[in-house]
């Protein structure tokens, strides 16, 4: 018995530890800045305080759902097949912010956000296909991304043509129209 408590506490660990480098990842490549606030948004917007407690919030569920599917896989290969699916999830929710803020090119995150949806609807499936609860605790990932979508779909039509690094003088000209 003490050994399934530490397997699932080292579980717990390597679970938070992987949603912990996504989130700094992330992070790291996000700069809120001028060249940011220089963007047309639509006026439905979130203000930027609710992406850090929404993504925590998202993190801390993705790593809970990863723990209870990977607890009740079958098999190894199973197990095999969640693990590249949270990889590969992982990869591609890393990927965005730096398409976005650092080569300042929201039309390139949007076609890479659309692979990142498409990667958490493959990672409800797979982690549904072993516990509906886990499955469950996805969805607010699966909804906010696809809201995260629409917001930078909105972003690149009102905002667009998108070159690398954006001068800020062009976007301040432009905005001022």
């Amino acid at each position: 018995m003490m050994s399934l408590a530490a397997d699932r506490w080292m579980l717990i660990a390597i679970a938070t530890s992987m949603v912990g480098v996504v989130a700094l990842l992330g992070g790291l490549a996000t700069e809120v800045g001028e060249w940011y606030e220089g963007l047309r948004f639509p006026p439905w917007r979130p203000p930027n305080w609710i992406f850090g407690p929404a993504w925590t919030l998202i993190f801390l569920l993705t790593a809970t759902s990863g723990v209870l599917a990977f607890e009740q896989a079958p098999d190894d290969g199973a197990r095999t097949r969640l693990l590249i699916l949270f990889v590969v999830n992982a990869v591609l929710n890393v990927a965005w912010s730096p398409l976005f803020f650092k080569l300042r090119r929201p039309d390139w995150a949007m076609a890479e956000l659309i692979l990142l949806w498409l990667s958490i609807h493959t990672l409800v499936i797979g982690v549904g296909a072993i516990s509906s609860f886990a499955a469950m605790l996805l969805t607010p990932y699966f909804a906010w991304v696809s809201f995260a979508g629409y917001l930078n779909w909105r972003m690149v039509v009102l905002n667009r043509p998108f070159t690398t690094y954006w001068p800020y003088s062009k976007r301040q000209t432009e905005a001022a129209e």
